[in-house]
């Protein structure tokens, strides 16, 4: 169902649209660096891919899904389309039910606007993260990152980079699926850009470097963290009047539908029908859905202590 948005503005000011700009820079045989950028699966995909001996260490390679990346219609963008020609279409009636980017961005003001207040409730410094759209492949501060690595938030940059094909796939191919389901990948990457405001990220990469036996451990309670942030976000984002959404049961429906549908558990047996908790990055399927819970039914991010 379309997300009940208080208002229809899209400000597109804060995006970094890289479609038709020739890919950035190749792969190589690394991919995005990980432990550097976080993603509410793609390096869960990733490392399964590297370490359950599904490829050669750039992730795994999804058949063509038929949207094609940047092209105009559902997803997004004709290729080259101009910052004004994009605020021009995302400004038009219906656009934001019709263009996935356009609702992928105005969810991301919705963000703004609801995270912005409540650092500023909390006396917490804010800023505001860069939202990016590539095609195929870009360079990040994290290292060069295709699409196969999916949505994912880049700490050094502060940027939120998403690939539209990709996200059509996850939505097909891993039951992640309705436009809250969107709603909640935007919320969960932004948690991240939350985590690197207050110190959590670069906190959780030292223990990482100094503890590597448990680095699994550390990453899976950083993205629960995530989770329950996203959760926080669709309360609070209920409850803000202007430049807010209209919550429905239908959504959180979709929301926890998309948690479960990206846990570890799930995806390994998916893709090479064995289970190995030890090789768990985001957490299980049962622990995600609990943790965007956690933080939606509490609306408050001093609940989402994972680490505890």
């Amino acid at each position: 169902m379309p997300i009940e948005f208080d208002d229809q503005s899209v400000d597109v000011s804060g995006v970094d649209d890289r479609r038709g700009s020739g890919g950035g820079m190749g792969l190589g045989g690394g991919g995005l660096a990980i432990g550097g950028g976080a993603g509410v699966v793609g390096l869960v995909i990733y490392l399964l891919v590297a370490l359950l001996g599904g490829g050669g260490g750039g992730g795994l390679q999804l058949p063509s899904s038929g949207l094609a990346s940047g092209a105009a219609g559902s997803g997004g963008a004709p290729s080259g389309e101009t910052s004004a020609q994009l605020k021009a279409r995302c400004n038009t009636t219906g656009a934001i039910d019709k263009y996935t980017d356009c609702r992928l961005i105005k969810t991301f003001n919705v963000a703004n606007t609801v995270w912005k207040a409540e650092f500023t409730r909390l006396g917490l410094s804010f800023n505001t993260p860069r939202f990016a759209f590539f095609t195929g492949r870009t360079q990040t501060g994290c290292g060069p990152a295709a699409a196969n690595v999916g949505p994912f938030y880049c700490p050094p940059d502060q940027e939120i980079f998403f690939e539209l094909g990709f996200l059509d796939q996850l939505q097909t191919q891993f039951g992640a699926q309705g436009d809250f389901a969107q709603a909640y990948i935007v919320a969960h990457e932004y948690g991240h850009h939350l985590q690197t405001l207050l110190g959590t990220e670069p906190k959780v990469r030292a223990a990482q470097q100094r503890d590597p036996a448990h680095a699994n451990k550390y990453s899976v309670a950083l993205e629960l963290q995530a989770d329950c942030y996203a959760g926080v976000w669709s309360t609070l984002a209920d409850k803000a009047g202007q430049n807010g959404i209209g919550l429905k049961e239908s959504d959180i429906a979709e929301a926890v539908r998309a948690a479960g549908a990206v846990g570890d558990d799930r995806i390994q047996a998916k893709v090479s029908g064995r289970v190995i908790p030890e090789k768990f990055t985001h957490g299980t399927s049962e622990q995600r859905v609990q943790w965007f819970l956690t933080g939606s039914r509490s609306a408050d991010i001093n609940s989402c202590n994972t680490f505890g």
